[in-house]
């Protein structure tokens, strides 16, 4: 079917989301029809989420409609969209770590046996198998939740929404933790909801997925609908330019340092999935830490900062040896090495707690120490903090879980800025981010190096290590498998692949 002849699932009509000093969502007017795939995108505090926890019924607008199938949409629960036929991947995982994979999948939902009333786990866990199947995924339906990674339990969030009859399917940042393989197998059964009948609202900072997957895209900034328009009829540099209400030439914000002494030297290192590994980081250098899901990355940071037992090896910090046997993240903090984590929301930052407490969290000891107890000394560190990195808020004292992903990432890096780190590990700096906080985390990052210090950089994204790393650590099943350097010709995204997945290695 032609896509102007569809017909519409979804009316949203003039809806607008007030929150105290701030429309959220302003106005706001848009079709979703039945049978497409329709990109929203947006810099974040856009409105997007907002947009879609109203269809989702996690929350209230403060005034306009909404229309489904025809008639008159209000609903007061996440159980009453569900009930309509509309379900949501959430981008924040939200899962149950000590229950099983199907306990997740088939929350309130689960099979009893008929005569004793409880609970049919065998037939259970044989559906939720079933659906792990068709995902293309090899873990098992009885495992707990808290033994998956954290790209596994992103398929989990992905399971447990399309085990439900869905007419409508939110997917909020579906591929921010995924492999290229779990991100194929997902565009494949996204296809296959949307041949079936499904519409899909799809939003993603991953901007080369939108020509991929979508139909229709339609750009917001701050609240209000900016365009709706077809994929065919836009180009990439169109879509930024209206997210961000200007041209961005360059995201990327590398420029040349001056190389200083060794900051962090790790001599065959051995821990929790990792072996034998050689590392070391000069002042002034951002180094980045390549591979695929599962090679050991976060495990050796997380070891370099205190979080995870060392089981042979040395670490030595400005020629220090750390004494690994008592070794913790306090002892890190006092050292002046920082972690900016992959899960934010579960080991970034205290929920429910304010900006100024969050981003004071790594320094009250030194703070007390030095007799400086003032609030107003820690609203002005705070204030400052804020302004470093340009966070989106009228007040230090924002709850912190009211501000958008790319912000929360912001207060976690100001955290350690606060604190006056040496060495800064970056688990995934921007994940879950759009294009315009990406440049502003990325300047961050390469004013820290400017400075003097230490860069440790994960990601999964390639372009990002290529456009802001020195070097490039490559790991695969564990080990250091490779390193390519920028002034090399072979600094290719190719080059990683091919390290990352075997098919060559560098002495």
């Amino acid at each position: 079917m032609n896509g102007d002849q569809q017909a519409t699932l979804l009316s949203i009509r003039n809806v607008t989301k007030v929150y105290p000093g701030v429309k959220a969502v302003n106005n706001l007017s848009l079709e979703i029809r039945k049978g497409e795939i329709h990109i929203i995108v947006g810099e974040n505090g856009a409105g997007k989420s907002t947009l879609v926890k109203i269809i989702a019924g996690l929350i209230k607008q403060s005034t306009g409609d909404l229309i489904f199938e025809g008639e008159k949409y209000s609903p007061n629960s996440v159980l009453d969209a569900q009930k309509a036929g509309i379900n949501m991947i959430h981008q924040e995982l939200n899962l149950m770590q000590d229950r099983t994979v199907a306990q997740n999948v088939f929350v309130s939902r689960e099979p009893v046996k008929t005569r004793l009333r409880v609970v049919d786990t065998k037939k259970m866990n044989s559906s939720c198998n079933k659906i792990l199947a068709d995902l293309g995924l090899c873990f098992d339906a009885s495992m707990l939740i808290k033994d998956l990674s954290i790209a596994q339990q992103q398929m989990v969030e992905v399971a447990k929404a399309v085990s439900r009859e869905n007419k409508l399917l939110i997917m909020d940042e579906p591929t921010s933790s995924l492999t290229q393989k779990e991100i194929d197998h997902l565009f494949a059964i996204t296809r296959l909801l949307k041949s079936q009948g499904t519409s899909i609202i799809y939003i993603s900072h991953r901007m080369q997925e939108l020509m991929e997957i979508g139909d229709r895209i339609t750009v917001m900034r701050d609240g209000a609908l900016i365009a709706t328009k077809n994929i065919s009829e836009i180009s990439m540099p169109e879509i930024i330019k209206m997210m961000v209400g200007r041209k961005i030439e360059n995201v990327f914000s590398r420029t040349e340092t001056t190389v200083g002494e060794k900051v962090l030297s790790v001599n065959n290192l051995t821990g929790l999935r990792f072996r034998n590994v050689n590392i070391c980081i000069r002042e002034g250098e951002i180094v980045g830490l390549a591979g695929l899901i599962g090679a050991g990355r976060t495990e050796l940071a997380k070891a370099i900062y205190g979080k995870d037992p060392i089981e042979s090896g040395e670490v030595l910090f400005y020629g220090k040896k750390i004494n690994r046997r008592n070794y913790t993240t306090r002892n890190a903090v006092d050292l002046g090495i920082s972690f900016i984590p992959e899960d934010r929301k579960a080991e970034g930052f205290f929920s429910g707690m304010s900006i100024k407490t969050n981003m004071m969290e790594a320094s009250w000891r030194f703070l007390f120490r030095r007799g400086i107890v003032k609030n107003s000394v820690l609203d002005r560190t705070a204030e400052e903090g804020v302004k470093r990195l340009n966070v989106a808020t009228p007040s230090v004292e924002k709850n912190v879980d009211e501000l958008s992903g790319g912000n929360q990432q912001k207060v976690i890096i100001s955290k350690w800025l606060v604190h006056d780190s040496k060495l800064f590990i970056f688990d995934e700096p921007t994940r879950g981010i759009d294009v315009g906080a990406k440049a502003e985390i990325y300047s961050a990052i390469d004013e820290l190096s400017k400075k003097g210090g230490a860069v440790l950089m994960i990601s999964s994204d390639l372009p990002e290590l290529l456009g802001m790393a020195d070097r490039i650590y490559v790991m695969k099943d564990g080990e250091i498998c490779g390193e390519v350097r920028r002034d090399a010709p072979d600094f290719t995204q190719e080059k990683v692949l091919s390290i990352a997945i075997g098919e060559s290695q560098i002495a």
